[in-house]
């Protein structure tokens, strides 16, 4: 006996989820709309186990934000500053060197790089940065640079974003973080990110990524002023362009944080999400996103709890060891800025998963735990 029946108000979504049936607008509408988290989860969890069984991945990496100066100042954004601001820094060559070389030695597979748009670095800053890095940690993958930056680096040099990702990537970069895409919706970015680049130029980027063989990662950032409809319209982006690349690796739903930015202050008085409302991005994410294999709970943002249980809800991938993110702590994160890989395989367990330890791209490193 199915735990959804007949007279149940997702019964008809149920039936096209086991028959492996692609969702509409519509469907992915009265799945957000739902109250009934419990069914949602499960059909989300249906298709999680089909794809990887009780396999949960996680990643032992570094983050590196290497200048919270940017020059596009996001009234989403608590990390961003101007370069006269005295919490205002920038790190040279030899201090992410350093910071790399710290990392190394936890035996990392993965550098993510990510900051903000800082006119007084030139290309060439980043060309070299990724070489050094290279040479100091050969066998590690470094992910970084969000649409954002990339479409920047054009800009600032007169380049195509083409050219941008070819020399990056003969430099030394491997693939690109999905930051930056917030919701494509125009009207939410005219109002909290009117100075970004467009959500058809976020996809624009990711694409020619894909198409010089690069991989990437796709978000939503949710929980602001977005509505229902303008998520599944985002949803539905990610999926075409998936299909047409198949370069996406993983699906993020980043859960907005209000604290020290301008949202906050706002008459709309933008709060915090809550577990249900994670959860339930999480699982419509798995049930909307047919073409992704990978939907990550990022557990600095939902926290380790809801991350764990998120494991029931349709995600598969915990992220990682993170060590020192800044910019979701700067919007009041109150999570730690890192996980240990014990603590990270003990949350997975005891949700009764299995652990593995995946590399950037999804190669097994370890899976004996």
């Amino acid at each position: 006996m199915d735990f959804i029946d007949s007279k149940h108000e997702l019964f008809d979504i149920w039936n096209k989820v086991k028959k492996g049936i692609r969702l509409t607008a519509e469907d992915g509408l009265k799945l957000l709309n739902t109250k009934d988290l419990l069914s949602l989860g499960y059909m989300a969890n249906y298709i999680r186990e089909q794809k990887h069984g009780d396999n949960t991945y996680f990643i032992v990496n570094q983050h590196i934000n290497h200048t919270n100066v940017c020059v596009t100042r996001c009234k989403l954004c608590a990390f961003g500053v101007d370069k006269e601001n005295d919490k205002a820094y920038t790190m040279s060559i030899d201090e992410i060197e350093e910071r790399a070389k710290t990392a190394g030695f936890a035996n990392i597979s993965e550098l993510h790089i990510v900051g903000g748009l800082n006119p007084e670095l030139s290309f060439d800053f980043y060309l070299e940065m990724l070489k050094r890095l290279r040479t100091l940690l050969p066998s590690v993958h470094i992910k970084a640079f969000t649409a954002v930056e990339i479409d920047y680096f054009a800009e600032e040099n007169n380049i195509t974003f083409e050219q941008v990702l070819e020399k990056l990537k003969q430099a030394g970069l491997g693939s690109l973080p999905g930051g930056g895409a917030e919701v494509f919706s125009q009207r939410v970015r005219d109002r909290i990110c009117p100075e970004k680049i467009t959500g058809e130029r976020w996809l624009e980027v990711h694409e020619a990524a894909h198409r010089i063989g690069m991989n990437s990662n796709a978000t939503m950032l949710y929980g602001h002023i977005e509505t229902y409809e303008e998520r599944i319209d985002h949803f539905i982006k990610l999926r075409e362009l998936q299909d047409r690349t198949g370069g996406f690796l993983a699906f993020i739903p980043l859960a907005f944080h209000p604290q020290n930015t301008e949202l906050s202050s706002e008459q709309l008085m933008v709060t915090k999400t809550t577990g249900v409302e994670d959860l339930k991005m999480l699982a419509v994410a798995r049930l909307m996103l047919d073409n992704f294999n990978h939907i990550k709970s990022y557990w600095v943002m939902v926290g380790p709890k809801i991350a764990q249980v998120s494991l029931r809800f349709g995600a598969n991938d915990i992220d990682g060891t993170i060590i020192e993110e800044k910019i979701t702590h700067a919007a009041g994160a109150e999570t730690s800025q890192a996980l240990s890989k014990s603590e990270i395989v003990k949350l997975i367990k005891d949700a009764g998963r299995k652990p593995i330890e995946r590399d950037t791209l999804y190669n097994i490193v370890n899976q004996e735990f």
